[in-house]
């Protein structure tokens, strides 16, 4: 009997399947997405957890409201006659609780006579003696009242020179120029002490 043999079935070859390229660049475009984004959250993670960071201190200013002073500020009160002792009871009532923001303080003696505003402290006192005006000296008129200006080794010295009671400011050199502390005790001035006279020869605006 003839025997008969099939011959083994070979299966051709499937040709490797093509990558997908459109998968691919859709990966990649979403890799490219995905990464700042977790950049982001992760800065803004690190900002959270730092501490804050202190905001600077403002500059000290002249116009910066100071917290009052309880300390008695140390003055001289010489004895004064009785029209003058009048004139500087009188401005004394009728200056200001403040200068350019500095709140007054108390003062050690002659608070009939003598004021003080902010630390350090501006100072006025009233009753002392007018300084002698040289023709070289710069005499200034300010808001009508006629000051003498002496500098010191911390303050600028302001003394009136055309009223019937003189009347001497101290503006220390941490306050800059001195002459804006005359303007609102000028005011003040002249509601309250009376003019000698016409205002000395140099006194200018």
């Amino acid at each position: 009997m003839k025997s008969t043999s099939e011959a083994p079935v070979v299966e051709a070859e499937r040709p490797a399947k093509a990558p997908d390229r459109t998968n691919r660049r859709a990966a990649l475009i979403a890799t490219a997405v995905a990464l700042p984004v977790t950049l982001l959250v992760g800065a803004l993670a690190l900002a959270n957890l730092a501490p804050d960071t202190p905001a600077a201190a403002p500059d000290p200013s002249p116009t910066t409201p100071q917290p009052r002073s309880t300390v008695p500020v140390e003055m001289a009160a010489p004895a004064l006659a009785e029209r003058p002792a009048v004139v500087c009871r009188a401005l004394l009532s009728q200056l200001p609780a403040s200068i350019r923001n500095l709140p007054q303080r108390p003062v050690t003696a002659g608070p009939e006579q003598n004021a003080a505003y902010g630390d350090p402290a501006v100072t006025v006192a009233c009753g002392g003696a007018e300084p002698e005006v040289q023709p070289t000296d710069h005499l200034t008129l300010v808001n009508s009242v006629c000051w003498h200006a002496t500098e010191r080794a911390d303050v600028t010295e302001l003394t009136t020179v055309d009223r019937e009671t003189a009347v001497t400011v101290r503006v220390p050199h941490f306050y800059g120029e001195a002459l804006q502390w005359a303007a609102p005790i000028s005011d003040t001035i002249v509601e309250s002490i009376r003019s000698a006279g016409p205002a000395p020869s140099g006194c200018t605006r």
